[in-house]
């Protein structure tokens, strides 16, 4: 399965375009006062309109009144909504816009782990995993135990977390995830996107794609050879 590839805390049409080049999935835009990426309504709106074809774009909400998001959304035409932090499953499907829902996974084993808190939100299109806790801000720069992230669960899991060129394939050899979003780790200053370093984490994530594509046809050719199935963890120690 190909690793689709979010880029968030975008906050110029200049970034936008140059992710988008890079063969971006989706781009990740801030509507949260706090964060140094934090957007105006107007902001966003421009980005929006200069986005490509095919290019998702995803509105980034944290425990924001539900007026501020409807005002949000008469004005900019977001794809999909991204909530990060206590909101309610009927806050969230109140908007009628398809939605991800952050899953803190920090301590989240004590309050009964990953399938415990996504059954809250059967609606959700998919579940983004971060290092923070639960209901806390993410966009730290940090990583977390990526064994942990569920494997073969039923709906999309977006990793996040301190992702960067370095360390994003070993992310996804081990999570086996759906999509990876990364924000700091492809910037040269908070909020700004460094072109080399998006290029780098793209050529990362490819590279991981092509040995994942060459280990399957290798699960099936070693299968046929020695009359037994070898996973591809095992095909990589050898």
């Amino acid at each position: 399965m190909r690793c689709r590839v979010k880029v968030c805390g975008i906050t110029s049409v200049t970034d936008a375009l140059m992710v988008g080049a890079a063969g971006v999935d989706a781009i990740g835009l801030v509507f949260y006062p706090k964060s140094k990426r934090n957007l105006s309504i107007t902001q966003a709106a421009e980005i929006c309109a200069a986005v490509p074809p095919f290019i998702t774009t995803v509105g980034l909400f944290l425990d924001a009144s539900a007026d501020f998001v409807r005002e949000v959304l008469a004005a900019v035409p977001l794809d999909i909504l991204q909530f990060h932090g206590s909101e309610t499953p009927d806050y969230c499907r109140q908007f009628s816009r398809p939605y991800l829902k952050a899953v803190g996974m920090k301590g989240l084993a004590e309050s009964g782990g990953f399938a415990a808190y996504a059954a809250r939100f059967p609606d959700a299109q998919g579940f983004l995993v971060d290092s923070h806790a639960p209901g806390a801000a993410g966009g730290t720069g940090e990583t977390f135990d990526w064994t942990q992230v569920p494997q073969d669960y039923p709906k999309p899991i977006i990793l996040a977390g301190g992702l960067t060129a370095e360390n994003v394939a070993e992310a996804i050899r081990t999570s086996r995830v759906y999509a990876v979003d990364v924000s700091s780790g492809v910037e040269s200053a908070p909020g700004v996107k460094d072109a080399a370093k998006v290029q780098a984490f793209m050529m990362d994530v490819a590279r991981q794609q092509a040995t994942d594509r060459m280990l399957a046809m290798a699960e099936r050719s070693v299968a046929a050879s020695e009359g037994r199935r070898w996973t591809r963890d095992e095909l990589y120690d050898r």
